[in-house]
């Protein structure tokens, strides 16, 4: 007797909770995340369009747009116009664990930095800043800038700006561990490290503040920091000499 195939179901449930106090953009996120790394996405196939998750979801297609700029920003999507969106495949996208600030990491290894410079403005949100805390562009935000390193000279080089739901005013003394502040003076965990490190040339601005010379290799990380919600409340881009520095990472199974 023949047995007819059934139909093959998708491996991820298409469902939010209206009800449920995690803003609609962050569920739609870890609804996508759940999408790249299933073997049919992985394997090419088209993800849901944006009008057609908005339809199934019940939400607005900004709310979807939300989550995929994020993950496109994560390089776990690629979007062609006219074609469609596809997974990166194995793409993939770790949180680690015991992450510190670069404070605390100092201090946890004995050793004595030396602030050289710290500058606070208020500056408005260009894209990339805008798209990252996921707020309008040209919004008032805290830039902070920390020119960091050891006796005999600087080595890393910090840009930080803050959501301000943080409500940092810029008058804290950033001289101290900057998560310790957010978390004693403005209620503000900082619970989840999402990080892209990679080589670059240095800049002439960098160069200048490294003491090197504009080209030579810096490892260039950007760092997304999260509230236990899932919330940007930071948006750090620092800049490490590459030949003072190593970015050391432990990953247990």
């Amino acid at each position: 007797m023949a047995v007819k195939a059934k139909p093959s179901k998708e491996t991820v449930e298409f469902k939010i909770d209206h009800d449920s106090p995690i803003p609609l953009h962050v569920q739609v996120e870890t609804l996508m995340r759940q999408l790249i790394g299933s073997p049919q996405y992985q394997n090419g196939k088209m993800l849901p369009k944006e009008i057609e998750l908005a339809k199934r979801l019940g939400i607005s297609r900004n709310t979807i747009r939300q989550a995929t700029n994020k993950l496109e920003h994560e390089n776990l999507l690629v979007r062609k116009k006219g074609v469609g969106t596809r997974a990166v495949k194995n793409a993939v996208s770790t949180r680690l664990n015991n992450w510190l600030s670069f404070s605390e990491e100092m201090h946890s290894k004995g050793v004595e930095f030396v602030n050289f410079d710290i500058k606070v403005s208020w500056v408005n949100a260009d894209a990339d800043v805008a798209n990252t805390l996921q707020i309008d562009e040209g919004k008032k935000v805290l830039k902070l800038e920390r020119l960091r390193g050891v006796a005999k000279g600087p080595f890393v080089y910090f840009i930080s700006y803050f959501h301000p739901r943080v409500g940092l005013t810029g008058k804290e003394d950033f001289t101290r561990h900057l998560y310790e502040i957010m978390e004693q003076e403005h209620a503000t965990i900082a619970s989840i490290s999402k990080e892209k490190i990679n080589a670059i040339g240095a800049p002439t601005d960098v160069a200048k503040k490294l003491s090197i010379k504009k080209g030579d290799p810096v490892l260039f990380r950007k760092r997304i920091v999260c509230d236990p919600g899932d919330r940007p409340v930071e948006y750090n881009l620092g800049y490490y000499r590459g030949d003072s520095f190593t970015y050391e990472i432990d990953i247990k199974r």
